[in-house]
């Protein structure tokens, strides 16, 4: 690591203690007890949240004010800690830690693939397919890989601990397991030719499918065998921009088992496909992988209303449900009242992005009939695939206060 300049441990200190005076606020204590409950299978107050993965550069990047490198990479993970509470006043609970993800990588696959991303601070791309026959260059798939830095891991943590430990200290923590297979396959084949594949290569996809769940399985056994395993519970991250509390996990070590941790698996790439297509090409795959998990949070913005009776609620580990706008909202609420499974909504992104005046008629509406539809249920909701609040954040934080007031006043436990 680089030296840190005075200048710089200066703002990274104020900071670190400005993040300290947030976990150990009246406020941090009211919105942990509602994850908690949560975490219980309690139906109180639901969590609400404007997450800004999608737009770091109006909420995070202006605000940096340190010059040197490593210290900036500092200063921009304590300002994104905070950026939920300090700007939205969200439901976003804060840790008394500096938190440093476990470094891993993992591959399904042994080709990468070629993508080009449209233009600077911009998520949209275009994947240029490695191939348009995955049957005659199946061979391309295989020799996917995975990786675990832990020495990398605690060098970042003792480098933070030498600027700031005695106010935030570091801390290991390791997100919820993956196991992703259909969105790396698109990206290597598109989604015409892995559509196509079902039809015309259907022994092909099978093989790939199975040989990149072989992978995460070698993975997963990798993990137990050579003790990197680590709790998720409480504020450690769970796929899809959440949180790992639980009261059905353990929340200290030793982990010995990956059926101590949280997973995530979705497919959204197949959500075009009939149910039946789905329980050929894709649950089989995932189903192996769920055998593997504690509990299970499933789903990105595919349908999971179309595929919950045959499939999804056949796994008794599943505790968080992504519920799109693509769903029938009312259905899924049906399918999720009264059980510990978390009805996770994510709604429409437009009502906070569309250029003008917020139509906050129209945020009240829409959160009425999320409020409705999850009444019985318990929920969690987060607000993403949000590109833009065009650096306004009285929007942001407004929009936060209309979603809290709607979902008080008409979500019944």
């Amino acid at each position: 690591m680089e030296s840190v300049s005075l200048k710089d441990r200066e703002i990274l200190r104020e900071l670190a203690t400005r993040k300290a005076s947030f976990a150990h606020c009246k406020r941090n204590e009211e919105i942990l007890e509602a994850w908690n409950n949560q975490a219980r299978g309690v139906r109180d107050t639901p969590t609400v949240r404007l997450l800004f993965s999608n737009f770091p550069w109006e909420v995070v990047t202006p605000r940096l004010r340190c010059e040197g490198k490593d210290a900036r990479k500092l200063e921009s993970e304590l300002l994104s800690s905070m950026v939920g509470r300090e700007l939205f006043d969200d439901d976003t609970p804060i840790s008394d830690t500096f938190d440093v993800k476990l470094i891993v990588s993992v591959s399904p696959f042994g080709t990468r693939p070629n993508i080009k991303y449209v233009g600077d601070n911009s998520n949209a791309y275009h994947i240029e397919p490695v191939t348009d026959d995955i049957e005659a260059d199946i061979d391309i798939f295989r020799g996917g890989s995975f990786s675990v830095d832990l020495e990398k891991t605690k060098n970042w943590c003792a480098f933070a601990d030498s600027i700031f430990g005695d106010i935030l200290p570091s801390r290991i923590i390791m997100p919820s397991l993956t196991g992703a297979i259909t969105n790396p396959l698109v990206k290597l084949a598109d989604m015409e030719n892995y559509y196509m594949a079902m039809y015309d290569s259907p022994e092909a996809l099978h093989e790939i499918m199975d040989m990149a769940t072989s992978v995460y399985e070698r993975y997963y056994d990798y993990l137990e065998q050579n003790g990197l395993l680590l709790p998720t519970n409480g504020i450690s991250p769970v796929a899809q921009e959440s949180f790992a509390f639980t009261d059905e996990l353990p929340s200290e070590g030793p982990i010995t088992s990956t059926k101590q941790v949280w997973g995530f698996l979705e497919s959204q790439e197949s959500t075009a496909v009939s149910p039946d297509t789905f329980g050929e090409f894709v649950f089989p795959y995932q189903d192996r992988l769920v055998k593997r998990f504690g509990l299970l949070s499933y789903g990105c913005c595919e349908r999971v209303d179309a595929i919950w009776q045959d499939y999804l609620s056949k796994w008794d580990n599943l505790r968080k449900l992504s519920v799109s706008p693509f769903n029938n909202e009312n259905l899924v609420g049906e399918y999720l009242r009264g059980s510990r499974v978390v009805y996770y909504s994510k709604p429409r992104a437009e009502l906070v992005t569309n250029r003008g005046p917020m139509n906050e008629d129209a945020v009240r509406k829409c959160f009425k009939a999320i409020a409705e539809a999850a009444s019985g249920c318990m929920l969690e909701v987060a607000q993403r695939e949000v590109g833009t609040i065009f650096g306004d954040y009285e929007r942001g934080r407004r929009y936060v206060e209309l979603a809290k007031q709607t979902i008080a006043e008409y979500w019944k436990p």
